[in-house]
C-alpha cells in the first residue's frame, strides 16, 4: 500500500495535500512554513496521518529552484520516494482534469494525483553529487552577476544618450568594473572546480570536441548534465524548450516555433553557440542548408541547430566519446 502526497512549494510556505481516496477524490491538506522546522513538521504530519513508513509514501513536487531544493534534500534523507514533475506537463495534466480555479491548495492536490497516475512512468528524484551541487550554486551566481552586468550596462548607455548626471555615469562605470572583475574571478573558480573533479573535467573536454562549443557553452552543459539525469537527447531538448511547437490559431497559425519552456539563460547561450556551429560544424551546416532549401526560415533553421547541438552534447557525454562529424 502506498500513500500519495503533493506539495506546492512557495517562498514562505508549503501547501501539502494527501490523497486519502483516489476514487472519491478525498484529500486532507495542511499548510506549513518553508523552513527546517516546517520540514520536520511535514514529516511528522505525513507519517502520523498515513500510518505508513516513509519508503511507502510518494511525494510529488514541481521544481522551484532554491525554494524547493532544501526540502527535497531533507525528504530524500528521510527515505521518501520523491517525484519531480516538469511544470509544463503538470499544467497539461491539470487541464486534462478540467481544473479551472488555480490555487496553491488545488495545485498540491493535482500534484498528488499526478504522482498517483504517473508513478510508473516517472523516475524518482535523487540528489546530485556534492561536486555537481557546488557547481550548480556557482553557475547560478554567475548567471545572476551577468544579468546584473547587463542591466548596469543598459543604464550606462541610457545615461550617455540622455546626458544626465556625470556622478551617476561614474557610479555606473564603477559598478560595471566591479561586476566584470567578480565575473572573471568566479569563472576562474568554476573552471578550477571542474578541473579538480575528473568526471566533470572529462565531460568538458568531450563537449569542447564539438565544433561550435566553446568554454561558455561547455561550462553550462557540464553543470546541466551533471545535475539532471536525462534519459534521452530528446528529453534534454524538451527541458531546454527546443522542441518545435505548432501554432494552430492567431497570426502564427500554421507556423512552427520553439516551445521556449525551461531555462532561458541556457537557451540564450545555446543560441550564440548555434550561430557559430552553423558556420564551423559540418553536421549543423548541412542541416541548415537542407532546411533552408525546404523553405524553412532562418530562425527555424537556427532553432533546429540549437536542438541538434544540445543533442550532440548529450551524446558525447552519455557515450563518453569525442564528437565525430557525420558529414565531412
Amino acid at each position: 500500500m502506498k500513500a500519495f502526497i503533493g506539495i506546492d512549494v512557495g517562498k514562505e510556505k508549503l501547501d501539502v495535500s494527501w490523497l486519502r481516496d483516489v476514487v472519491k477524490n478525498k484529500q486532507k491538506t495542511k499548510v506549513l512554513k518553508n523552513t527546517k522546522q516546517g520540514y520536520q513538521e511535514l514529516v511528522d504530519w505525513v507519517l502520523k496521518n498515513t500510518g505508513l513508513e516513509a519508503q511507502n509514501i510518494v511525494i510529488t513536487t514541481e521544481p522551484t529552484g532554491i525554494y524547493s531544493e532544501p526540502l527535497m534534500y531533507f525528504l530524500y534523507a528521510q527515505g521518501f520516494t520523491l517525484l519531480h514533475v516538469n511544470p509544463g506537463k503538470a499544467k497539461q495534466y491539470a487541464k486534462s482534469l478540467g481544473l479551472v480555479h488555480k490555487t496553491d491548495k488545488s495545485d498540491a492536490t493535482m500534484l498528488a494525483r499526478y504522482g498517483h497516475d504517473q508513478q510508473h512512468s516517472l523516475s524518482s528524484w535523487q540528489p546530485e553529487p556534492v561536486e555537481a551541487r557546488e557547481l550548480k550554486a556557482m553557475m547560478r551566481r554567475l548567471e545572476a552577476l551577468e544579468q546584473d552586468l547587463q542591466r548596469e550596462e543598459n543604464r550606462y548607455e541610457a545615461v550617455g544618450f540622455s546626458g544626465a548626471s556625470a556622478r551617476v555615469a561614474q557610479s555606473l562605470k564603477d559598478m560595471i568594473a566591479v561586476l566584470k572583475a567578480e565575473i572573471d574571478k568566479l569563472k576562474n573558480e568554476i573552471d578550477e572546480h571542474i578541473d579538480r573533479h575528473p568526471q566533470l573535467k572529462k565531460n568538458r573536454q568531450l563537449l569542447e570536441s564539438i565544433n561550435g562549443v566553446g568554454e561558455v557553452t561547455s561550462r553550462i552543459m557540464v553543470c546541466l548534465l551533471a545535475c539532471k539525469r536525462f534519459k534521452s537527447a530528446k528529453q534534454l531538448a524538451s527541458y531546454l524548450g527546443l522542441i518545435p511547437k505548432h501554432n494552430e490559431s492567431g497570426k502564427r497559425a500554421g507556423k512552427t516555433t520553439l516551445s521556449k519552456e525551461g531555462p532561458g539563460y541556457i537557451r540564450a547561450k545555446l543560441y550564440m553557440a548555434a550561430i557559430v556551429a552553423g558556420q564551423h560544424n559540418t553536421d549543423i551546416k548541412a542541416q541548415k542548408t537542407r532546411l533552408l532549401k525546404q523553405g524553412k526560415t532562418k530562425m527555424q533553421a537556427l532553432g533546429a541547430a540549437m536542438r541538434k547541438l544540445s543533442q550532440i552534447c548529450f551524446g558525447v557525454v552519455k557515450n563518453q566519446t569525442e564528437y565525430q562529424p557525420q558529414v565531412s
